[in-house]
């Protein structure tokens, strides 16, 4: 941008005019995304995120998709411009060691050159159901080493000059299942970058380039000045928190996550030091994930309605340690990390700002994803939900019953979706009644989803939550934790197995916490709770 550009005014109307605009294109890309993908987890479910990041690697404006993937995308778009992006260009990359979370969330950089000159870059991540590794879905519970887990690409061009590179395309089609559904995702993603050229050589051409890249900075400026004056408004101090995952994948033993927040005037700094260092098994977390999990929190007990990019990030800090759980170094195992340890970052940054803040903070949701993959060795189906719970109870109202919770904001798939796409039978998808926290504000249910696998599979669960319950607070009650069977067998949180045809696999999701004591409950409230199933007994 040339200084001209730079010292542009954009003037109180226009930024939010832009701001909208930005924000609009990010949502554009999602839509299209969705609506060209082939695979239920994308079409059905919208795991996927899409952003608009600007020429030096500031994200400008996100849709509003998956916490854990949007937090994180800022450090794929660094580890691109490390590869020269040129115009005409598209950059693929999974590798979680430089710039992705976990394998199967595959991501998209495109540079934006609407004049010639590169003035920022469109970027999507989605989860692909499968991208190759030990087992089908690309999930494994026992994973010991990054290899096992699928494909690892490090930020290569997959587009050069407006076309797309057989040769890496075949590449990566040659180590996935199902590479005809693979392809079809990997062209949606193509199509959503591509809608945000358009879009922004359209703003260019309403705007005018020098206000428009104006706009970059004034909304990243306007973001980090609204967080600045939101986080001035908590207490000043140092608030501490931990909890526990329940193993690795490899041992059952607890591993630790601690942190300490500490607010001075317009900045938060957050220190994992007491965290366990680098694991055996599959949840380490690239630090990229960690960050989301951090950023996600603070926006949540500020003002979740401060535009989400760069500027609104800017004064928040983390400190993790190396070679740990939430910092690994190569060949860790990560997919777990993503999905698992994200949460559980979550729950004890709450944790901690519930000291601070705590009319700003629910109980304790689910804690887990609850990840349930299912496919055939010979690639023919892979089928990957991650199965809502339980919202934990908040200072004002009910935690919500059966959504997803933390780091993740999928829609769950409809039964017809299933049973079409899947030799997959569902005979029970249900609320849990008594699964959510007695309080004055109740935690929210978990669900029951159970299927019968109508042919030879493998099913891998990637759980937390099922010995470690969701804690309530201010007196609430904890959540119900979850169970997970086969046959009616209770078996362990993370698992791997081969399955026979008419085997049924049944995921108990835990509840949320509830919020304060049960005994201030209003009588109504409890009526309704029992008249409506939820609670079999008194509601408290």
């Amino acid at each position: 941008m040339s200084d001209a550009e730079a010292d542009a005014d954009v003037d109180p109307v226009t930024l939010e005019v832009l701001r909208n605009q930005l924000e609009s294109i990010a949502e554009e890309m999602g839509q299209t995304l969705i609506r060209g993908a082939y695979s239920p987890n994308i079409k059905e479910r919208r795991d996927c995120s899409t952003a608009l990041f600007d020429a030096e690697g500031r994200m400008v404006a996100q849709a509003e998709h998956i916490p854990v993937h949007l937090g994180a995308m800022p450090a794929a778009v660094a580890a691109v411009l490390d590869h020269d992006p040129q115009p005409g260009d598209v950059f693929v990359l999974n590798d979680p060691f430089t710039g992705g979370t976990h394998l199967p969330d595959v991501t998209m950089v495109s540079p934006l050159a609407p004049d010639g000159d590169i003035v920022g870059y469109a970027v999507s991540r989605a989860h692909h159901a499968d991208v190759g590794g030990m087992t089908p879905g690309s999930m494994p519970a026992g994973a010991r080493e990054i290899y096992q887990e699928g494909l690892r690409l490090p930020p290569t061009r997959l587009v050069a000059d407006g076309d797309i590179r057989d040769d890496v395309q075949s590449l990566v089609l040659a180590n996935v299942r199902n590479a005809r559904e693979r392809r079809a995702d990997l062209r949606a993603q193509l199509a959503a970058n591509e809608r945000a050229a358009e879009r922004l050589e359209s703003l260019f051409e309403e705007h005018g380039r020098g206000t428009v890249l104006a706009g970059f900075d004034a909304v990243i400026d306007y973001s980090r000045e609204r967080m600045e004056r939101e986080i001035e408004s908590l207490p000043d101090g140092t608030y501490e928190a931990a909890d526990v995952l329940e193993g690795d994948g490899v041992t059952d033993e607890d591993i630790d996550i601690a942190v300490e927040v500490t607010v001075d005037g317009g900045a938060v700094e957050l220190d994992f030091s007491g965290t366990d260092g680098q694991l055996a098994g599959n949840l380490n977390a690239p630090l990229a994930v960690a960050k989301s999990a951090v950023y996600f929190v603070v926006r949540c007990v500020t003002d979740p309605e401060i535009p989400p990019n760069h500027g609104c990030y800017e004064p928040v800090s983390v400190s993790v340690p190396d070679e740990s759980l939430l910092d690994p170094e190569p060949p860790a195992a990560v997919v777990g990390g993503n999905v698992e340890t994200s949460q559980r970052v979550t729950d004890v940054v709450f944790a901690a700002f519930a000291e601070a803040a705590p009319e700003r903070v629910p109980a304790a949701g689910q804690g887990t994803m609850n990840n349930l993959t299912i496919g055939a060795r010979d690639g023919s189906f892979t089928y990957y939900e991650t199965i809502g719970g339980g919202f934990g109870g908040r200072p004002d109202k009910d935690g919500m019953d059966g959504v997803q919770v933390g780091m993740t904001n999928t829609l769950n798939t409809p039964v017809e979706s299933i049973e079409t796409e899947y030799p997959l039978r569902v005979d029970r998808y249900a609320f849990r009644p008594d699964s959510g926290g007695r309080g004055k504000h109740r935690g929210g249910l978990g669900l029951e989803r159970a299927l019968t696998v109508e042919t030879d599979a493998t099913v891998s669960l990637l759980t937390e939550r099922r010995r470690h319950a969701p804690s309530g607070i201010a007196g609430g009650g904890d959540g119900a934790p979850g169970e997970n069977l086969l046959d009616g067998e209770p078996v362990a949180a993370k698992t791997t197995v081969d399955v026979e045809a008419g085997t049924t696999v049944t995921v108990r999701t835990p509840g949320g916490g509830g919020h304060g004591d049960p005994d201030g409950r209003d009588p109504a409230a409890l009526e309704q709770d029992c008249t409506d199933g939820k609670r079999t007994d008194d509601g408290r």
